[in-house]
């Protein structure tokens, strides 16, 4: 007889790792400048709108199928159409896993190789020249590599502990962090020279600068 399959223990915990896998640097690095760049408001009130149409049906569907059959997501599918060919839609999951896991590990490699360099490193004000120098340095050294598997053993470490003392205890810690962090930006952008220009940018959306 099978064990049954470890759940995390607290509500928190679930709300933690969900928005853990669902916020993260993406809407640090990419996203502001995706916003920037086509209409400002205008693309955060679109992408709100995707969020609640898409996004959050999708996660609540998750849900859902997870409780309900208590499997993984190849078994999951199997088990509510047994003998049909949704199973299929098990690898299209799959294969998205291991695309997200192939950029976002550099990515987060590049974001551990920064966060200890400007604790260790950090020299005063920089030019944006200097600043694209440094970083297509590093991006095409081998420290690029070594801090993409420091990452992945980062993230062996968590998840070999399950559930319980693994991805629900890192995200109860992490997730806080990760709000306090968000708050400094926020203030810290809000002191910056120019920052009524943002705000304005922000508040007021173009939408004629949103393209197909």
């Amino acid at each position: 007889m099978s064990e049954p399959r470890t759940q995390f223990a607290t509500r928190l915990g679930v709300i933690a790792t969900t928005v853990g896998s669902a916020v993260g640097l993406g809407n640090i690095w990419r996203f502001p400048y995706e916003a920037g760049a086509h209409g400002g408001g205008a693309f955060l009130l679109l992408d709100l709108l995707f969020i609640f149409i898409i996004g959050v049906p999708v996660v609540c569907a998750e849900f859902i199928i997870g409780r309900h059959t208590g499997k993984n997501i190849r078994g999951a599918f199997r088990a509510l159409a047994p003998g049909k060919s949704w199973g299929l839609v098990s690898y299209v999951g799959l294969t998205a896993a291991i695309m997200i896991l192939s950029f976002y590990s550099v990515v987060a490699g590049w974001t551990m190789h920064y966060t200890v360099s400007s604790v260790t490193e950090f020299s005063g004000r920089m030019s944006t020249a200097a600043l694209h120098d440094r970083f297509d340095s590093f991006a095409s050294s081998d420290m690029a590599v070594v801090w993409t598997l420091v990452f992945l053993t980062a993230n062996y470490l968590i998840i070999s502990r399950g559930v319980q003392k693994g991805i629900e205890k890192m995200s109860n810690i992490l997730m806080p962090i990760l709000f306090i962090t968000l708050l400094v930006f926020t203030i810290n952008s809000l002191m910056m020279p120019g920052a009524i220009d943002g705000v304005t940018f922000l508040f007021k959306p173009k939408f004629s600068e949103i393209t197909p």
